[in-house]
């Protein structure tokens, strides 16, 4: 049945919608909310477009429109200033014009760049996400973030450019690599973490990857509510949004350390709990939250711990990460499960708080 989540916000409304078999649809679903376009770019990855770009411009022709497939090299190093740039001028060559649309089909990456140069060509195109991987369905396609990284690090350089609507189709997960599903799962715990006792609950019945698929849709919905909900308080990250980088300062600090051998979810997987024994052994977290979060990871085979933690250029990564303000540093960490909570620190007190909190009782 197909589900729909409003997201409402002061300049901006767009529907999200989720449906087991949802890419038969596209066609019908993008004309109702594309009555003016004519030009489409299809933006996809090498991975992506052999799976599902002729079936997505098959439809979108069929509904009357004049589809180009650009596809780029799979992988973060798509995300550069670089192939934003080759982006447009193959839409310079191909004679898009503002009331031309862009559509992301893929992952999280293809997500970031084609949003990025939706955002910024000719000030701005249509723009519409069609999430493949795990980790865009339930994160990064809900929110209208863009971005490409500098080589200093990610996302350094981006827009808040919301879509006119995401288009979720869970059956697309069956072409997932076991490894990148559950990389996708480690935003699901970390979304269950800091949402509610209920959220949390469903997650605990995932104890094996066969049933991330089996429960995919529940997941995916529960995930893209709760996100949808914090967007809406807050688009800009001023404050309440913050709760959702749970694990990532020292998540993306681990993962730019480990120069591509661990996926995003990984870093965040190892970032979680991290932190969270570094709180919990402050006496900020109550006890056994740590070992909570590690079982829920482990039972499809996450990675929980970093040799990378501690070391010197984890704190240059850290204060190089455009979440730091002001040579201070948010950390999130949870009260309980449901209760996630801010705490500024000063980049020059971290080392210390690791080093006494993680280093010193591994």
């Amino acid at each position: 049945m197909l589900q729909k989540i409003e997201v409402k916000l002061p300049q901006k409304e767009y529907p999200i919608y989720i449906e087991n078999g949802l890419l038969t649809q596209i066609g019908t679903l993008v004309r109702e909310h594309w009555t003016k376009v004519q030009q489409v770019a299809l933006i996809s990855d090498s991975n992506v477009a052999p799976l599902y770009a002729e079936k997505v411009r098959i439809q979108l022709t069929n509904a009357g429109f004049q589809v180009y497939l650009y596809t780029v090299t799979a992988g973060e190093a798509a995300k550069s200033l670089g192939v934003a740039s080759s982006l447009y001028d193959e839409l310079l060559g191909d004679g898009f014009t503002r009331s031309a649309g862009v559509i992301a089909l893929g992952g999280g990456v293809v997500g970031d760049l084609a949003g990025f140069v939706a955002s910024t060509f000719m000030r701005g195109l249509a723009f519409i996400q069609i999430p493949t991987s795990l980790l865009a369905q339930v994160d990064s396609s809900v929110g209208g973030k863009t971005a490409v990284d500098l080589p200093a690090g990610k996302n350094l350089v981006g827009t808040f450019y919301q879509p006119d609507a995401v288009l979720i189709d869970p059956a697309t997960l069956t072409t997932l690599s076991q490894r990148y599903l559950v990389e996708g799962y480690a935003e699901v715990v970390k979304m269950a973490a800091i949402a509610s006792p209920d959220f949390w609950q469903l997650v605990t019945q995932v104890q094996s990857v066969a049933a991330i698929l089996d429960l995919a849709e529940a997941l995916i919905q529960a995930s893209v509510t709760f996100k949808a909900k914090i967007v809406m308080a807050d688009e800009k990250e001023g404050g309440l949004r913050q709760i959702l980088n749970f694990g990532h300062t020292f998540g993306h600090a681990i993962e730019a350390g480990a120069n591509g051998a661990l996926a995003h979810g990984e870093a965040i997987s190892i970032g979680m709990v991290a932190l969270t024994q570094c709180f919990e052994h402050a006496g900020l977290t109550p006890a056994g939250m740590t070992a909570k979060l590690q079982q829920q990871l482990a039972a499809v085979g996450l990675p929980l711990t970093s040799k990378l933690i501690g070391q010197a250029d984890f704190y240059a990564r850290i204060a190089k990460d455009k979440k730091n303000r002001g040579g201070r540093v948010n950390l999130i960490y949870l009260k309980a499960i449901g209760e996630p909570a801010i705490y500024p620190m000063a980049l020059a007190e971290l080392p210390q708080f690791v080093e006494e909190n993680l280093l010193a009782v591994m």
